[in-house]
């Protein structure tokens, strides 16, 4: 105990001292700044929104401190393009995590790397060789299988009048979808998940969990090497699980080619390949964490975004009787939906715009690092800090959406606004040389498993309860989710 409280007061120290010592830049505005813990305490339970309210007050480019990180948040399309776009260079760097330092896995990450060559060797392997057009075309029978069997465990369930919660069979599903295409077998099941699967999805979903829990060691690094939480040590358990498992499956198929040669042409393939050609750009360590970065970042995203849909179409059953009727129109009522018929339902892509708008898969993007002092609208962003562009903010400026808190499809109608990165106002998968890599792969499934669910069933809440009282409240992980999950009860339609 005596150990600790020294510790603590030489803490106390340094840190009172860098503050007292610290040069006056010239920073953008922001709320007073008190000893030692900054601005945490503005920070609240649902961060984006409290940041949302302090913008509205500070401006679109605002400084605040977070324990000894000074940290620069940009809430408006303009200054959006600045950091992302204009001087992209400059901000390429990432904050890192110190949940991600178990087992060293951001340093084969794509998505924490800095900018370097093994950064630029995985980035061209997803780009140019898997998130192609040409290979999606190739593996669209794959996500129209996994479609089929979330629409037949919903109807499963209507028959037998259970509520379907829909954020975890869509997880399912965005799982099945991603390991029938990495590995080409599925590693979750509907109905009972037992052994490796069980123990992979439960894995994925604590190092989700402890990623995002608030960390001292994020806001105070000198705290890092005590783990005082423990998240470190928790998430290098999960990470170790994850990693085992994908070790096995690569050892696995590396057997089946020593014998049958590379026969199954998925991703994993893919890799191991890229492996065999260029052994001094990647090795298959390095391939294990890149594909488990894969399921990290695909799974949450999909089901989220999916949960956050049904909500707003339950909640605003108007929008669900246009999307119906276009659906009925275009495809037939009850009929199944392919990936081509995506391209004939404009109401339909106006909705997930809609709620990718409001509902964002990440409040924030991830956080960059300018690695030098970074002038920006005449401000200077320092060396070393941290800077988030709000995405939740960027959804509800009003100098870009009319009424935005308001869930309204038909704004997109005639509008060329997107959100592939060119259009400032809403960036949910990023922009620029960081954008999302699987971005080719969620705006194919998405309204995949969407228009399914629309046009293959009628949903009602679960328990009775009318859509006017549906809580659309929010709790926060690496997404931001409904705080509730959302269940609700289908009724097979039937064909016409």
């Amino acid at each position: 105990m005596e150990y600790t409280t020294i510790l603590l007061g030489v803490f106390i120290a340094y840190v009172i001292f860098k503050a007292l010592t610290r040069k006056s830049k010239n920073l953008p505005p922001g709320p007073h700044v008190l000893p030692i813990i900054g601005n945490l305490h503005l920070v609240g339970s649902i961060p984006h929104k409290s940041i949302l309210k302090l913008a509205e007050k500070y401006g679109p480019i605002m400084s605040l401190q977070f324990g000894q990180i000074p940290t620069i948040v940009v809430s408006s399309p303009s200054m959006a393009k600045e950091i992302l776009q204009k001087q992209d260079i400059s901000f390429a760097g990432k904050r890192i995590p110190d949940a991600l330092n178990a087992h060293n896995h951001w340093q084969f990450s794509v998505v924490w790397l800095p900018a370097n060559s093994l950064w630029r060797t995985l980035r061209k392997i997803l780009t140019s060789n898997i998130f192609t057009n040409n290979r999606l075309e190739a593996s669209q029978h794959l996500r129209s299988q996994k479609v089929r069997d979330l629409v037949e465990y919903c109807k499963k369930s209507g028959e037998k009048g259970e509520a379907v919660e829909i954020g975890q069979a869509a997880y399912r599903t965005s799982l099945n979808l991603l390991s029938s295409t990495i590995f080409s077998k599925d590693l979750a099941d509907y109905y009972s998940e037992t052994g490796a699967p069980r123990e992979f999805k439960d894995a994925i979903w604590n190092i989700l969990v402890e990623s995002v829990k608030p960390n001292l060691a994020d806001f105070f690094p000198i705290l890092s090497m005590f783990d005082l939480q423990g998240i470190k040590q928790r998430a290098s358990v999960h990470f170790g699980k994850g990693l085992k498992i994908m070790e096995n499956l690569v050892n696995e198929r590396l057997e089946h080619r020593e014998l049958h040669g590379a026969t199954h042409n998925d991703i994993l393939d893919i890799f191991l390949n890229y492996c065999d050609e260029h052994p001094e750009e990647i090795d298959r360590h390095r391939v294990k964490h890149t594909i488990l970065d894969l399921f990290i970042a695909g799974t949450d995203t999909t089901s989220s975004v999916t949960e956050w849909t049904m909500a707003e179409l339950i909640k605003n059953p108007h929008v669900m009787k246009k999307a119906k009727d276009e659906l009925s129109q275009v495809i037939g009522k009850g009929k199944s939906l392919e990936e081509s018929d995506v391209a004939r339902l404009p109401y339909l892509r106006c909705i997930m715009k809609e709620a990718l708008r409001k509902h964002p898969p990440g409040p924030f993007l991830f956080p960059r690092r300018p690695e030098e002092d970074v002038e920006v609208a005449g401000y200077t962003i320092p060396k070393g800090s941290q800077v988030l562009v709000s995405i939740y903010a960027l959804g509800r400026d009003p100098e870009s959406w009319k009424d935005p808190l308001t869930f309204n499809p038909e704004r997109f109608l005639d509008s060329e606004l997107d959100f592939r990165g060119n259009h400032f106002e809403m960036l949910p998968f990023g922009a620029g040389r960081r954008s999302c890599p699987g971005l080719p792969m969620a705006v194919r499934m998405v309204p995949l498993i969407l228009g399914s669910l629309i046009n293959s069933f009628d949903w009602q809440l679960d328990g009775g309860m009318k859509p006017e009282d549906l809580s659309m409240e929010e709790k926060v992980g690496l997404t931001a989710q409904l705080a509730h999950s959302l269940k609700i009860v289908p009724t097979p339609v039937k064909e016409e």
